[in-house]
Protein backbone atom coordinates (compact mmCIF):
# COMPACT_ATOMS: atom_id res chain seq x y z
CA UNK A 1 0.00 0.00 0.00
CA UNK A 2 1.18 3.51 -0.79
CA UNK A 3 0.17 6.52 1.27
CA UNK A 4 0.65 9.67 -0.81
CA UNK A 5 1.00 12.61 1.55
CA UNK A 6 2.57 15.34 -0.56
CA UNK A 7 4.05 15.01 -4.02
CA UNK A 8 4.45 11.79 -6.05
CA UNK A 9 6.10 12.62 -9.36
CA UNK A 10 8.04 10.41 -11.75
CA UNK A 11 9.62 7.51 -9.93
CA UNK A 12 7.65 8.31 -6.77
CA UNK A 13 4.37 7.80 -8.59
CA UNK A 14 5.75 4.75 -10.37
CA UNK A 15 6.61 3.26 -6.97
CA UNK A 16 3.05 3.95 -5.81
CA UNK A 17 1.70 2.35 -9.01
CA UNK A 18 3.55 -0.84 -8.08
CA UNK A 19 1.48 -1.07 -4.89
CA UNK A 20 -1.82 -2.91 -4.68
CA UNK A 21 -3.57 0.08 -3.09
CA UNK A 22 -2.90 3.80 -3.18
CA UNK A 23 -4.35 6.21 -0.62
CA UNK A 24 -3.85 9.97 -0.70
CA UNK A 25 -4.47 13.04 1.39
CA UNK A 26 -6.58 15.72 -0.35
CA UNK A 27 -3.57 18.00 -0.83
CA UNK A 28 -1.48 15.36 -2.64
CA UNK A 29 -0.29 15.99 -6.20
CA UNK A 30 0.99 13.39 -8.63
CA UNK A 31 2.13 12.97 -12.19
CA UNK A 32 4.66 11.62 -14.64
CA UNK A 33 6.56 14.72 -15.85
CA UNK A 34 9.37 12.86 -17.67
CA UNK A 35 8.14 14.03 -21.11
CA UNK A 36 9.13 17.58 -20.11
CA UNK A 37 12.74 16.38 -19.95
CA UNK A 38 12.61 14.55 -23.28
CA UNK A 39 12.16 11.23 -21.48
CA UNK A 40 9.42 8.71 -20.76
CA UNK A 41 8.58 7.00 -17.47
CA UNK A 42 11.12 4.24 -17.07
CA UNK A 43 10.10 2.36 -13.95
CA UNK A 44 6.76 0.88 -14.94
CA UNK A 45 4.65 4.00 -15.46
CA UNK A 46 3.87 3.28 -19.12
CA UNK A 47 2.74 -0.22 -18.20
CA UNK A 48 0.98 0.12 -14.86
CA UNK A 49 -0.82 3.44 -15.37
CA UNK A 50 -2.86 2.35 -18.44
CA UNK A 51 -3.86 -0.88 -16.71
CA UNK A 52 -5.10 1.19 -13.81
CA UNK A 53 -6.84 4.18 -15.41
CA UNK A 54 -7.19 3.17 -19.07
CA UNK A 55 -5.10 3.82 -22.14
CA UNK A 56 -6.54 7.21 -23.10
CA UNK A 57 -6.19 8.83 -19.69
CA UNK A 58 -2.75 7.30 -19.18
CA UNK A 59 -1.51 8.57 -22.53
CA UNK A 60 -2.82 12.04 -21.71
CA UNK A 61 -0.98 12.15 -18.39
CA UNK A 62 2.22 10.64 -19.80
CA UNK A 63 2.29 12.72 -23.00
CA UNK A 64 1.44 16.05 -21.34
CA UNK A 65 3.29 15.58 -18.06
CA UNK A 66 0.21 17.08 -16.40
CA UNK A 67 -0.12 17.09 -12.62
CA UNK A 68 -3.32 15.76 -11.06
CA UNK A 69 -4.60 16.55 -7.61
CA UNK A 70 -5.86 13.90 -5.21
CA UNK A 71 -9.54 14.53 -5.97
CA UNK A 72 -9.02 13.92 -9.69
CA UNK A 73 -6.73 10.99 -8.94
CA UNK A 74 -9.51 9.32 -6.98
CA UNK A 75 -12.10 10.12 -9.65
CA UNK A 76 -10.03 8.48 -12.41
CA UNK A 77 -9.01 5.49 -10.29
CA UNK A 78 -5.39 6.44 -9.73
CA UNK A 79 -5.92 6.35 -5.97
CA UNK A 80 -8.33 4.08 -4.15
CA UNK A 81 -9.29 6.43 -1.38
CA UNK A 82 -8.89 9.98 -0.11
CA UNK A 83 -7.94 10.22 3.54
CA UNK A 84 -9.69 13.21 5.03
CA UNK A 85 -8.94 12.93 8.75
CA UNK A 86 -6.20 14.49 10.83
CA UNK A 87 -4.02 11.37 10.96
CA UNK A 88 -3.42 9.89 7.48
CA UNK A 89 -1.25 7.08 8.82
CA UNK A 90 -3.95 5.95 11.25
CA UNK A 91 -6.52 6.08 8.43
CA UNK A 92 -4.24 4.05 6.17
CA UNK A 93 -3.73 1.45 8.88
CA UNK A 94 -7.51 1.31 9.41
CA UNK A 95 -7.92 0.69 5.67
CA UNK A 96 -5.45 -2.18 5.90
CA UNK A 97 -7.39 -3.46 8.90
CA UNK A 98 -10.45 -3.80 6.67
CA UNK A 99 -8.46 -6.29 4.60
CA UNK A 100 -6.16 -8.04 7.04
CA UNK A 101 -9.00 -9.34 9.19
CA UNK A 102 -9.54 -11.99 6.52
CA UNK A 103 -7.46 -15.09 5.99
CA UNK A 104 -4.21 -14.68 4.09
CA UNK A 105 -4.79 -17.63 1.74
CA UNK A 106 -8.09 -16.19 0.48
CA UNK A 107 -6.55 -12.74 0.10
CA UNK A 108 -3.66 -14.18 -1.90
CA UNK A 109 -5.98 -16.24 -4.10
CA UNK A 110 -8.18 -13.21 -4.78
CA UNK A 111 -5.17 -11.08 -5.75
CA UNK A 112 -3.83 -13.85 -7.97
CA UNK A 113 -7.20 -14.34 -9.67
CA UNK A 114 -7.33 -10.68 -10.63
CA UNK A 115 -3.69 -10.19 -11.60
CA UNK A 116 -3.17 -13.48 -13.46
CA UNK A 117 -6.30 -13.08 -15.56
CA UNK A 118 -6.14 -9.34 -16.21
CA UNK A 119 -4.83 -9.69 -19.76
CA UNK A 120 -6.64 -12.93 -20.62
CA UNK A 121 -9.90 -13.36 -22.48
CA UNK A 122 -12.81 -13.67 -20.03
CA UNK A 123 -13.30 -17.40 -20.62
CA UNK A 124 -9.65 -18.06 -19.70
CA UNK A 125 -9.88 -15.71 -16.72
CA UNK A 126 -12.90 -17.64 -15.47
CA UNK A 127 -10.80 -20.82 -15.57
CA UNK A 128 -8.08 -19.16 -13.49
CA UNK A 129 -10.75 -18.00 -11.03
CA UNK A 130 -12.31 -21.47 -10.83
CA UNK A 131 -8.94 -23.11 -10.19
CA UNK A 132 -8.04 -20.64 -7.44
CA UNK A 133 -11.52 -20.87 -5.92
CA UNK A 134 -11.11 -24.65 -5.71
CA UNK A 135 -7.81 -24.16 -3.90
CA UNK A 136 -9.41 -21.66 -1.52
CA UNK A 137 -12.19 -24.15 -0.67
CA UNK A 138 -9.52 -26.62 0.44
CA UNK A 139 -8.08 -24.37 3.15
CA UNK A 140 -8.74 -24.58 6.87
CA UNK A 141 -9.76 -20.92 6.74
CA UNK A 142 -12.56 -21.77 4.32
CA UNK A 143 -13.86 -24.46 6.66
CA UNK A 144 -13.72 -21.96 9.54
CA UNK A 145 -15.44 -19.25 7.50
CA UNK A 146 -18.26 -21.52 6.43
CA UNK A 147 -18.71 -22.90 9.96
CA UNK A 148 -18.81 -19.36 11.37
CA UNK A 149 -21.44 -18.40 8.81
CA UNK A 150 -23.65 -21.36 9.73
CA UNK A 151 -23.13 -20.70 13.46
CA UNK A 152 -23.78 -16.95 13.01
CA UNK A 153 -20.47 -15.85 14.51
CA UNK A 154 -17.35 -14.05 13.32
CA UNK A 155 -14.72 -16.38 11.88
CA UNK A 156 -11.33 -16.78 13.49
CA UNK A 157 -8.95 -17.28 10.60
CA UNK A 158 -5.64 -19.04 11.21
CA UNK A 159 -4.11 -18.28 7.81
CA UNK A 160 -4.14 -21.98 6.90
Amino acid sequence: MALINGYAFGGGLEMALACTFRLAVPTAKMGLPEIKLGLIPGYGGTQRLPRLIGEGRALELIMTGRTVDAVEAERIGLVNRLLTGDDPLAEALAFLGEITRYGLPALAFAKQAVSRALDLPVHEGLKVEADLSTLAFRTEDAAEGLAAFVEKRKPSFGDR
